[in-house]
């Protein structure tokens, strides 16, 4: 009996170490969160400042302009914003499984280390991957590296439609993938601008716009990896925030075992004693 007593309670201190270590990932994911969160307003503005730009830059080009189109079906390219790190759920096979059948055929960029170890375990061969940002202020140069290898295909000859797979934080604290179309422009979600006199520029119309395309989706490749690195991190908080949970719950359980146990010991040393009272009440008379 004192052996069992001895195991259920070494289970106890075990679990409560693990609690400890489960919330301090829970404390450190909500500090990541909370950070990108702040820095997502700024990103988002600047992604809209470059939206009207372009919009106002449109008005310089000809009549006749037209964006490049796709050349054909299988020339998409999809950017996959997966986990770097692990204790998130199921949080990359969402981001996967939201392309559906597109996924197929398609050039494939995954961002981040988790994401990439279970695209291979689906039998993807990703032509591009990286880690994804593990703090906020890696974020502009991830974005850097992802547009550098999206310049890279394309010039090779594919992909010429890049669409990404972006998740997002719900205001439940879930987390939603959001599909978005990078390239090429959609020059029609582009609000032209309300001053009826055109831009001053010393560019010419063509050149403003490549530049404004580059600058367009730099904006657009920071605002999604803050937003994955931030729905990431909630949806690590919101793990380890069940996990603590089922930590108290088997603390609850193992506390009770340990108290009938130790019950049961006090009660077995009750009645030993008693038996011995007895014996030697026995002898004596």
């Amino acid at each position: 009996m004192t052996e069992r007593l001895a195991d259920v309670s070494a289970q106890i201190q075990n679990v409560r170490q693990l609690e400890a270590v489960v919330t301090a990932l829970r404390g450190i994911a909500a500090s990541r969160a909370q950070r990108a969160r702040l820095l997502l307003a700024g990103i988002d503005a600047y992604s809209a400042v470059v939206s009207r730009t372009i919009g106002q830059a449109l008005t310089l080009m000809p009549a006749d302009f037209r964006p490049a189109t796709e050349r054909s079906e299988s020339q998409i390219g999809l950017i996959f914003f997966c986990a770097e790190q692990g204790f998130a759920g199921a949080f990359s096979e969402r981001v996967l499984e939201a392309a559906g059948a597109d996924i197929a055929g398609a050039e494939i960029f995954v961002i981040g280390t988790r994401g990439l170890v279970v695209a291979r375990e689906r039998g993807l061969n990703p032509s591009w991957s990286a880690a994804m940002a593990s703090h906020v202020d890696a974020v502009p140069s991830l974005a850097n590296d992802i547009a550098d290898a999206l310049y890279a295909q394309i010039a090779g000859g594919a992909p010429s439609t890049i669409q990404m797979f972006v998740p997002q934080s719900t205001s439940g604290g879930g987390v939603q993938i959001a599909r978005h179309s990078l390239l090429p422009l959609q020059l029609a979600r582009f609000a032209g601008p309300s001053e009826t006199l055109p831009p001053l520029t010393t560019l010419r119309p063509q050149e403003l716009l490549e530049r404004l395309t580059a600058e367009y989706v730099y904006a657009r490749l920071c605002e999604a990896a803050m937003h994955a690195y931030e729905a990431e991190n909630q949806a690590r908080m919101m793990t380890m925030t069940a996990a603590r949970h089922n930590i108290g719950t088997r603390v609850k359980t193992l506390t009770q075992r340990e108290q009938q146990l130790r019950q049961e010991e006090i009660t077995n040393e009750i009645v030993e004693l008693a038996a011995g009272a007895e014996a030697l009440v026995a002898r004596r008379s």
